[in-house]
């Protein structure tokens, strides 16, 4: 049966590092404790970041450029792509070495933190970093795991301890963990010392749930072998409750520990915005190629004239005369592409990184989207996604936690056929009231203390199904003042239940508040006045049973009880006996109030049948081969010919403000769909509370199909339902198995129904089927933008899987926050941080990346111009500093400033109308119709500039008073000049919400060109070896005819702008332009009536 320990697959980790003394042992080499999510280390920064970075395809083609620049004769200085390709590196390096540095720093505290170890027969401190496999570790209460240990003893005498995972899969119940006999009672640290023990297992794996060891223990001589599996590790990140302390030998430590293995490697998301900026890229790439290749062939139609191949004034070298024409072409080719591209803007990529970056804070300093009462604000893990939230199109929703608060009430239950509901703390039967007198209905009684002492024998149905409720559950309780509950009988204090004194621990908040139910209704009084009940086996909760037992020996010692509870789909075949329908009905009453259903029932054993039974489960339980498949061999043979006792419903609360959020959501184009693995019944129900399904609609089911072929039959009827009630809203109600069905073989017919239905609900969910729907929506031929949104760790697939991943800091643990892009206290917040925030994001990001390619048409079209007029000689036509300086200083800070405050429409009209959200749907603002306008738009302005400069220069050059002439180097200047005051004053017809930023960034970079000009232009700089630009800008700028030009062309080339967007306001105006029309007009009153202006 060891099998699987001959094959080189395992691990041998001697206790406390006692090692044999033969000479034939070598030891094993481990991974040492040390944690790292860090990408960079000192050394491979440089390297590993430039590899990185270069892989980026504007990047990439920059450094090309500027090896070509290095290597030939090229019309322009290296510095010009050089500089800034350095600036954008630099940058994103900058970024990215900041954010790896905040991950060395939170590896540091981790592999810093203070641990105790036992060595040379003392408890020694040590960091966690130094912990090495084989080290007995000593945990105190409410302490980590700081390695994956192997419980050897805890304080308990039975050496079990509890412990909470709820950061590793979400759950918040108390698990309890076991130790082998032998070493539980080692619980000094003398004694943990004189320990011999080998510990053989599996080498590390990602699985949680799966261990599967031995430990081999010396004692007199003798050698002892026990089984280890899951219940026996305490996993790295899980932390100890409700008890004081434990020893345990570290087995997996570092990157091998099993938290460490589920580290899941994000898939890099990218947004809608930054796949059409790549398709732009590419469209302007293949302009530059045209633009090169057309200069070069037109350069050489040209120099077929002979006086044009070789004038007299520019004779050619003998080397020149004998070059091979190939490669001459290739050489001019270069030159050309090296003198246009700058059309390729390699700014925009660190100017939307920085805006990206910075960007992100606003969301979690919204004071709107911060939660008083859990002092939690938004937190965004991704600032990759900013835009994405404002495209949208489906929202899928868990239920437990997300749409609802996570917190049980008990509100009714059924108890041999008959209904109760809970009023002021007592159970009363359905039809009675509390003030009722106690003898209206002779069959029933009210269950409260008062009447518990007369208790007739009519109530021993109710009786026996309360002690199933108190008594078959996993709940821990945590006494706060131990010292006065624990020694002596609990019962003796009056109050000794009190919540001042006890803290529940529960599997599920269901089980909860089922305890605490029992709690109000004294019913542990009755049950344990002066009786013990022995808990002999727990038969643990699955998702496939979906129930769980407990065995009993009640305290006359001689009766043996199984106490089952769990979904009626899983108790009800198995009952035999009780009032089987009438509870059917019930729970189902229930579901459709909303309530969350589990049904009660219960076995007696003979001491015979015990035996058994205890026989099964311990052979199944420390099998090493198929140990699950055996256990739920044993857990059916058990499970079965049930006597039902009855029912519980119980209530979980809807969020504050959900109608609201899904209606504005509705409103704003978002289908809603909800994904959660309750019944249909309670899933419905909670739809029709929160406004996801509406009492109008039709509601469709796709529920229990057996087969594909019954499956693809019912999809058929649903679709031609909807075409012939086209006329009413349609909702879809789907289960898991249907689910399953339609996915395998009809996923088109079942995506044809959905996105004719308003709302969809899918139950019974799966956590891997969640993001199977999420991925089928994904992927369909509109590939429309996904959210997803929950609160546990069942959420994390279909959180990962959607484009945009939302995590609620509910109370199912932290996984799904961890794993998220962006993380709300509470679903309510979701309105806010889409339709305004994404809102926001998008029109930002859409004009900056529009504005940035228009601009950079601007400025190097007329470059190509020029070339018609200087015979294709490659002459520059703007100095090669303005060439560097003009994307990073002279028109950069505008935009940014611009995409980090722009509002289209104040914040409380996005959400007061949830309709503007349509306006920008479907990447609109990044359609090809508007980057073409955008770039026509910079075509023309460069005509404009070139020709107007032109026309004014052209004949004439004596613009000076005293007849004086200019050169080429004063065209370009003027040239220049006109493009960098037009590009601006465009973002300034652009903007709508100015602030002193935007003020000051403005007419500071129209300012800070001028002074720039006058200063690189008045001075003679030693280390440049021309000085083409000495003096140029202050004649120019001494020239009044120059200040004509510069003023005429640009009005020339805004007017038109002004004229097309009164015209267009006036005559087809959006929604967000009424909407800044009426904001308009409500501001009006309020400030005329302060001010004569209304700026």
């Amino acid at each position: 049966s060891w099998h699987w320990l001959c094959c080189g697959d395992t691990r041998t980790i001697y206790v406390a590092n006692r090692f044999p003394q033969h000479g034939h042992y070598i030891p094993q080499r481990f991974a040492d404790n040390r944690i790292i999510s860090s990408k960079y280390t000192v050394w491979n920064f440089v390297p590993k970041n430039l590899f990185e970075q270069f892989r980026r395809i504007a990047n990439f083609y920059f450094l090309i450029i500027f090896l070509v620049q290095l290597m030939i004769d090229t019309p322009t200085s290296p510095i010009t792509s050089g500089l800034p390709l350095f600036f954008v590196i630099t940058v994103t390096a900058i970024k990215q070495g900041y954010e790896d540095w905040l991950r060395h720093k939170a590896d540091n505290e981790v592999n810093g933190a203070p641990v105790y170890v036992v060595r040379s027969g003392s408890l020694v401190q040590t960091r966690s970093k130094n912990i090495r496999v084989g080290d007995i570790v000593r945990v105190a209460k409410d302490e980590t795991f700081p390695a994956d240990l192997v419980l050897l003893s805890s304080d308990r005498a039975d050496g079990t301890c509890h412990i909470t995972t709820a950061s590793l899969d979400g759950e918040t119940n108390l698990k309890t963990h076991f130790s082998v006999p032998e070493t539980s009672v080692c619980q000094s640290v003398s004694q943990l010392e004189a320990l011999k023990a080998v510990v053989e297992c599996q080498q590390p794996e990602a699985d949680l749930y799966r261990f599967v060891g031995r430990v081999t223990i010396t004692q007199h001589e003798e050698e002892i072998v026990r089984p280890l599996g899951p219940e026996n590790l305490l996993l790295r990140g899980a932390r100890l409750k409700n008890t004081k302390e434990i020893f345990g030998v570290a087995v997996y430590t570092g990157m091998e520990s099993k938290m460490a293995l589920n580290y899941k490697c994000k898939s890099q998301k990218r947004s809608a915005v930054e796949k059409s900026m790549n398709t732009f890229l590419i469209i302007y790439l293949v302009i530059l190629l045209f633009e090169a290749i057309l200069s070069t062939i037109l350069k050489y139609a040209w120099q077929a004239e002979d006086k044009w191949d070789e004038p007299f004034y520019n004779q050619k070298t003998e080397q020149e005369r004998n070059s091979s024409p190939i490669l001459k072409f290739i050489s001019d080719f270069l030159a050309f592409l090296v003198l246009y591209n700058f059309i390729i803007p390699i700014s925009l990529y660190v100017t939307v990184e920085m805006q990206k970056f910075l960007g992100s804070f606003f969301i979690g300093w919204d004071l709107d989207l911060y939660h008083e009462e859990s002092d939690q604000k938004a937190q965004v893990n991704t600032s990759d996604l900013n835009e994405e939230l404002g495209q949208v199109e489906y929202v899928f929703t868990d239920k437990t936690g997300t749409l609802t608060e996570n917190e049980m009430q008990f509100r009714e239950c059924s108890i041999n056929g008959v209904k109760y509901r809970e009023m002021n703390g007592k159970l009363v039967p359905e039809g009675m009231t509390e003030d009722s007198p106690d003898g209206s209905s002779p069959h029933v009684k009210l269950l409260h203390l008062s009447f518990l002492p007369v208790v007739s024998t009519q109530m021993g149905e109710e009786i026996l199904f309360l002690k199933a409720v108190s008594l078959c559950h996993t709940v821990q309780i945590s006494y706060d003042q131990p010292d006065s509950l624990l020694g002596g009988d609990p019962f003796s204090h009056a109050n000794g239940f009190s919540s001042n004194h006890m803290e529940y621990y529960a599997s599920s908040p269901d089980e909860k508040a089922l305890v605490e139910a029992t709690k109000r209704y004294y019913v542990l009084i009755l049950v344990f006045f002066a009786l013990r009940y022995k808990l002999l086996h727990v038969l643990e909760f699955d998702p496939n049973r979906r129930r769980m037992s407990v065995i009993l020996q009640a305290p006359s010692g001689t009766i043996i009880l199984l106490f089952t509870k769990g979904a009626e789909s899983a108790i009800l075949p198995f009952s035999t006996n009780g009032e089987i329908e009438k509870t059917r009905l019930h729970v189902d009453e229930f579901a459709l109030k909303g309530l969350r259903t589990l049904v009660v029932a219960c076995r007696h054993f003979s001491p015979e049948e015990y035996i058994d039974v205890d026989k099964r489960l311990t052979s199944a339980r420390t099998a090493l081969q198929q140990r699950e498949e055996k256990l739920q061999e044993a857990f059916a043979y058990i499970e079965r010919d049930l006597q039902l006792l009855g029912a519980t419903g119980v209530e979980d609360k809807l969020q504050e403000k959900v109608q609201e959020t899904i209606e504005a959501l509705r409103l704003a184009g978002i289908k809603v769909w909800v994904l959660t693995g309750d019944k249909h019944e309670t899933a419905v129900s909670v739809s029709l509370s929160c406004g996801h399904f509406h009492r109008t609609m039709n509601i469709l089911e796709l529920l229990q199909q057996r087969s594909d072929n019954e499956c693809a039959e019912q999809l058929r009827r649903l679709a031609r339902r909807i075409k012939e009630d086209h006329v009413i809203q349609h909702g879809l109600v789907v289960d898991g198995a249907s689910l399953s069905l339609a996915l395998r073989e009809h996923d088109k017919l079942f995506m044809e129904v959905c996105k004719n239905c308003s709302a969809v609900l899918c139950c019974r969910m799966a956590p891997l089927q969640k993001a199977k729907v999420v991925r089928l929506l994904k992927t369909s031929p509109e590939k429309p933008i996904t959210l997803a949104i929950g609160d546990g760790a069942n959420d994390v697939s279909m959180i990962q899987e959607a484009h945009v991943g939302i995590g609620i800091m509910g109370k199912e643990g932290r996984q799904a926050v961890r794993n998220s892009d962006y993380a709300i206290a509470r679903f309510k917040f979701l309105a806010k941080l889409l339709l305004v925030h994404g809102h926001f994001y998008y029109i930002r990001i859409a004009t900056l990346v529009q504005y940035f390619f228009y601009k950079n048409v601007c400025f190097i079209t007329p470059q190509f111009l020029y070339q018609f007029f200087c015979l294709f000689s490659q002459q520059t036509l703007y100095d090669s500093v303005y060439l560097t300086l003009y994307n990073i200083c002279f028109t950069s800070l505008p935009i940014l400033v611009y995409s980090l405050f722009e509002q289209l429409v104040h914040p409380d009209a996005l959400q007061s109308k949830p309709g503007l959200y349509r306006d920008i749907s479907k990447n609109s603002m990044l359609s090809f119709r508007t980057f073409l306008y955008w770039t026509l738009l910079g075509f023309g302005h460069a005509f404009i500039f070139f020709f107007g400069s032109y026309i004014l220069m052209g004949e004439d050059t004596t613009l000076m008073g005293n007849g004086q002439m200019f050169g080429n180097w004063t065209f370009g200047t003027l040239v220049f000049t006109v493009m960098v005051i037009t590009v601006t004053l465009k973002l300034a017809l652009e903007t709508q919400f100015w602030t002193w930023m935007n003020h000051f960034v403005t007419w500071g970079s129209i300012a800070f060109y001028f002074i720039f000009s006058l200063f690189y232009g008045g001075i003679i700089w030693p280390f440049l070896h021309t000085q083409d630009m000495y003096f140029v800008f202050v004649q120019l700028l001494s020239s009044g005819s120059a200040w004509f030009a510069i003023i005429i062309i640009v009005i020339t080339c805004l007017f038109p702008d002004v004229v097309k967007k009164v015209f267009y306001r006036h005559l087809c105006p959006t929604s967000t332009q009424k909407s800044q029309v009426i904001q308009g007009k409500l501001k009006a009153p309020t400030t005329t009536g302060n001010n004569e202006f209304n700026i």
